[in-house]
Parts: structure tokens; sequence; C-alpha cells
């Protein structure tokens, strides 16, 4: 027992392991998973109830107090661990960081995970600013990971986790967004192909990414893929998903608009609750997927749609679900059994 955890410091851990926390130093198999070292770098820690301005950020007794001044003192292929803030408000919405967050360009394989108590809003360590236009995390940096994680954007304008990828001097590509809970994230009042919970800059680029076994709520938009001239996004598999139900507060679940898509979208095995009727809403679609980039094809499987009594009005310019031509539809139901794409 013990066998491959290390201290934060790096000495190996020794009995009786209570005073933590530790990290792997190499695989680790259990009985019902495996876990592996988070990355080759620095481990942060970061506690908004407990922690400091002035600490060093190297353990939780030591934490961080925002998830901003991690960020700046990480480096390539570090990992910052955040905690809740002490839950203070009993209404339904936790002690939020309020703070936007961005990860810079050089900051390449970072990861920022929340110490999870579950895939509820009250479960992990939520980021709400209220008033404001810019994206609660914005990452220019490539092969991060975002897990665990709560971003609430009640009372703002500039969306959830903004991909900002200009192809030059900032990079998005290789991003997995995992385990969180997306709440109330909206660009616009109406118009949900300006972006949402998840986005891709006005740039489009940010090739390779997985967005897996998160939870949206309320959002405008859950996912906004966005292609120009300059690259169009490919490779992106979108799984495991519980979208938006709510369809007075949501335009679409999944937008796929401007140049189109490069190729290699896969959406597979998420829920979709409800058609989307946000008033003046300019979609108001499960989803509009518009392939058209140099090597379009992608695939819709194993999608489970609610709500809608019928196995019609999916495919290319459908009132339900406008899926492009060129995207493989197979086994996604309604609740009236087997859905079969409608003709042009």
């Amino acid at each position: 027992m013990g066998q491959g955890l290390k201290a934060v410091g790096g000495n190996p851990a020794s009995p009786p392991y209570r005073n933590g926390p530790y990290t792997w130093d190499q695989q680790v198999t259990f009985a019902q998973g495996s876990g592996a070292p988070i990355g080759e770098g620095d481990v942060w820690f970061v506690d908004g109830t407990n922690g400091a301005s002035g600490n060093k950020g190297k353990s939780w007794s030591a934490a961080m107090s925002t998830i901003q001044a991690a960020v700046t003192a990480a480096g390539p292929g570090d990992t910052i661990f955040v905690t809740a803030k002490d839950l203070t408000d009993f209404t339904g919405d936790p002690t939020s960081y309020a703070e936007t967050i961005i990860i810079p360009a050089a900051t390449s394989n970072l990861s920022i995970i929340g110490v999870s108590r579950g895939r509820t809003q009250g479960g992990l360590p939520q980021v709400k600013i209220g008033s404001g236009s810019t994206a609660l995390l914005t990452i220019r940096a490539p092969g991060c990971l975002i897990a665990n994680m709560g971003f609430n954007g009640a009372g703002s304008t500039g969306g959830g986790i903004l991909l900002d990828d200009d192809y030059s001097t900032k990079s998005a590509f290789g991003t997995t967004i995992t385990g969180c809970h997306l709440k109330n994230c909206k660009t616009d009042s109406t118009d949900g192909t300006t972006g949402g919970a998840i986005m891709w800059s006005a740039a489009g680029n940010a090739w390779q990414v997985l967005i897996s076994g998160n939870s949206f709520y309320r959002c405008l938009t859950d996912i906004c893929l966005i292609g120009t001239s300059s690259t169009v996004p490919q490779d992106v598999v979108i799984e495991n998903n519980n979208f938006s139900n709510s369809p007075a507060d949501t335009d679409v679940n999944i937008y796929s608009g401007g140049s189109g898509f490069g190729g290699g979208l896969v959406i597979r095995n998420n829920v979709f609750g409800a058609v989307p009727a946000i008033t003046s809403g300019s979609v108001a679609l499960y989803t509009s997927l518009n392939l058209g980039g140099t090597s379009p094809a992608g695939s819709f499987t194993d999608n489970v749609f609610g709500a809608v009594g019928t196995t019609a009005g999916y495919g290319d310019g459908k009132v339900s679900a406008d899926i492009a031509d060129d995207i493989w539809m197979c086994r996604n139901y309604s609740a009236a059994g087997l859905i079969v794409r409608e003709a042009t």
C-alpha cells in the first residue's frame, strides 16, 4: 500500500499515509479503474476560503486564494488543484471564485482540476463573475485539461470557456474538458450563433478537442464551433454529455457555423432533453451542424432526444436538428423511437 505515492515535495510517501497530499509517480491500478501521473511538472493548490494571496501554493496549507494566481505561477505540464469555497449561501448557488482566468500561450499541457464531490453545481469549485463581458476561462495554450470545475455565467455575457486560437501566437488545440458543470453561459441575449458555454473564438482553429462527461444547464448555446477562412476546427469529439434541457433559455445545444467544420466531428452518446425555443432565438434547434471544410466527414451516433414525440425532423435543414448530409447518423432515439434522417 502506498507504492507509487510521493509527497508534494517529491519524497516517497511512508506510513501512516495521513500527511498528504500525495501525487503518483507511476501507473497505479485500482479495483475499478486506474490512476496515472497528472503531469510532468509542478503541482499547485488553490483554496479560495483558507488560501492567501501571499502563499506559495505548493500545499493545501499554503494554498493560493485565486485560480489565476496559480495559472500565472505555473509552467508547462503543471497541475493545479482547486477546492470549492466553503458554502455560505444556502439558496442553491455555491460560493464562487469571482475571477476571469486566462491560460497564456506559453503554458502548454496545463491541468486545472477541481476537487470534486460529484458532477453537480454544489459539488464542484465554481467560477462566477456576475457582471462582465469576458469569458470565465480563456485557453490560449495547447494540450490543456479542464476537469471537475463549475462555470456559472449568470449576470455576464462573456460565455463560459473560450478556445482562443489564432493559429499563430496562441493555440487551444488538444484541449480536454471533462466532468464540468456549465450554467447560464451566453454571449448574447438570444443569438446562439455568437457563443455560449464552450466556444471557439472568431478565428476558428482549435483542432483535436475532447468535450466529455459534462453537464450543461440553462445555457444559450452549449457548444459553439466557429470556422473561418483561417482554418476550421477538425477532429472534435463530443461525448457523454447532458445538454441544456431548458427551452426558454436555450437557442441551440451544438452549433457549427461560419465556414463550417473541417472533418472528424464525432457526437455520440449524449442526452438532448428538449428542443431549444428561446424567444426570438436565431437557431431554435437541438443541433445545427454545418460541415463545409476541406474534408467534410463526421458521425452522430447513439444520442438520445426527449420531449419530441416523433422520429422525424432530423436531417439537413430540418426543424428539430439540422444535420448536414455528410454526417453519418446511426442509432439515435427520441421519445417515439429510432430517428430516421429526413430527406432534404
